[in-house]
């Protein structure tokens, strides 16, 4: 809202006004505001959760220190919704649909993460939300943000393309020259700036490889008239499911103190960048990546993620205050999966959100593994002493395929070491743009 007060103030020429057109300007602006907030707003909603008894009730399944956790409140993420929202709504460009999506993403998570709380808190129904509701709401997400990738006219890139002799790739100010591309070529236009090679396509962005690109269209078994509507089902069938795939990886890594926030931090300031250099024409065109006209807003909008995070980490470090529960955890994975989805990154996930990945995978090994030997032998076995990944490492010795470390690793060692790893891998994922 501030920042379109100064766009409409704009003719009478007040000091400072001009900052709010710096994409960096506002992303500071946000990430400050976002961290005030979670300060000011926090110890008022725990104290409101301890009032209302929203507390965490707790199994024993033999971790060090879980019994003290209990009674501990949970439904924290809304400290990190109202944090992400009201310095968005300030700072952010409101007509930009990248922000409308980010927006529409953190208020449906959130909503569908605080049903899951409500039922296990109020309703003491453990198993919370049906896991067939929650996939479905997950399911409508993924195909509202696919559907729109699709077919907005605002969701475009800047591609190199082949022009006729003697006419060159136009970037002019005001009015337009033509350019003999393909039937998808739009024009795009960033403050009065104009782009002619501009189209709506389904390539995303991959490593190793010398553009750093790959083209869904690849997938199709058709070509012509069959084979687009093929390749954009195919480009809106992934980004269902890696929308699912973040928002449940989060939810799963959300067990120990501070784990999610902090490893969710690291990933967001890694999409920051990404966002701020893939919506810089001089940045992208530098390192040979994608220029994604607007999408620079996401990097405002990332930035007031990662300082709600960290606001919300001087509450959940160990030992917590409160818990984010699913409230958090589901719009927390929801942001990072919709993020890289619309800066077409979402091929780096597995590197970059190697964290999440791996937790997902040991449950599922786990389950696997268990139905298996029980099915063949009569009795289930264990691959981990205990999923997901980072309670293997907080139990005690018990019969499994991996039984190391036999004792257990104090929890707040546990999640500093997992933020390390998680550093590591931000590293890795912003260098693999020079690799190729």
């Amino acid at each position: 809202m501030i920042y379109h007060l100064f766009q409409f103030l704009e003719k009478y020429d007040i000091p400072g006004q001009h900052l709010f057109t710096y994409l960096s300007f506002r992303a500071m602006l946000t990430s400050i505001a976002a961290m005030l907030i979670s300060f000011f707003i926090g110890r008022k909603i725990i104290k409101w959760l301890q009032r209302k008894q929203i507390g965490e009730s707790i199994r024993d399944l033999g971790l060090e220190g879980q019994l003290q956790k209990k009674g501990t409140p949970t439904m924290g993420g809304i400290i990190i919704i109202i944090s992400i929202v009201v310095p968005v709504l300030l700072f952010c460009d409101l007509t930009n649909i990248y922000t409308l999506l980010l927006l529409f993403t953190t208020l449906w998570c959130g909503a569908l993460g605080f049903s899951d709380d409500y039922i296990k808190v109020f309703k003491h129904n453990k198993e919370g939300l049906h896991p067939k509701a929650k996939l479905a709401a997950q399911l409508i997400l993924g195909l509202v943000v696919g559907m729109t990738v699709w077919l907005s006219n605002d969701i475009v890139v800047r591609e190199k393309v082949k022009v006729t002799p003697g006419i060159a790739n136009v970037v002019e100010k005001g009015n337009s020259a033509s350019l003999n591309v393909d039937s998808e070529t739009l024009v795009a236009e960033t403050d009065g700036w104009k782009m002619e090679n501009v189209v709506k396509s389904t390539k995303t962005t991959i490593p190793f490889v010398k553009d750093h690109e790959f083209d869904y269209k690849w997938l199709s078994p058709f070509k012509g008239k069959w084979g687009w509507y093929c390749k954009w089902g195919i480009y809106v069938l992934m980004i269902v499911i890696v929308i699912m795939a973040c928002s449940n990886g989060t939810n799963l890594t959300d067990g120990m103190d501070g784990l999610a926030a902090g490893t969710s931090a690291i990933v967001g300031v890694v999409l920051g960048i990404l966002a701020w250099l893939g919506g810089n024409l001089v940045s992208s065109n530098y390192l040979n990546i994608m220029y994604i006209p607007g999408s620079g807003e996401i990097a405002v909008f990332i930035s007031a993620f990662v300082g709600a995070l960290m606001g919300f980490l001087w509450f959940n470090s160990y030992p917590a205050q409160v818990f984010m529960g699913d409230t958090g955890s589901l719009t927390i994975g929801g942001i990072i999966g919709v993020s890289a989805v619309l800066m077409r990154k979402e091929l780096l996930l597995p590197i970059l959100c190697g964290i999440f990945l791996v937790e997902a995978l040991s449950v599922i090994m786990q389950r696997t593994y268990f139905k298996y030997t029980k099915k063949k032998y009569g009795e289930g076995r264990r691959v981990f002493k205990m999923t997901p990944l980072h309670h293997h490492y907080q139990k005690e010795g018990i019969p499994a395929l991996f039984t190391k470390p036999v004792h257990a690793i104090p929890e707040a060692k546990i999640v500093t070491r997992f933020w390390l790893i998680g550093v590591i891998l931000a590293v890795s994922t912003l260098a693999l743009l020079k690799i190729r």
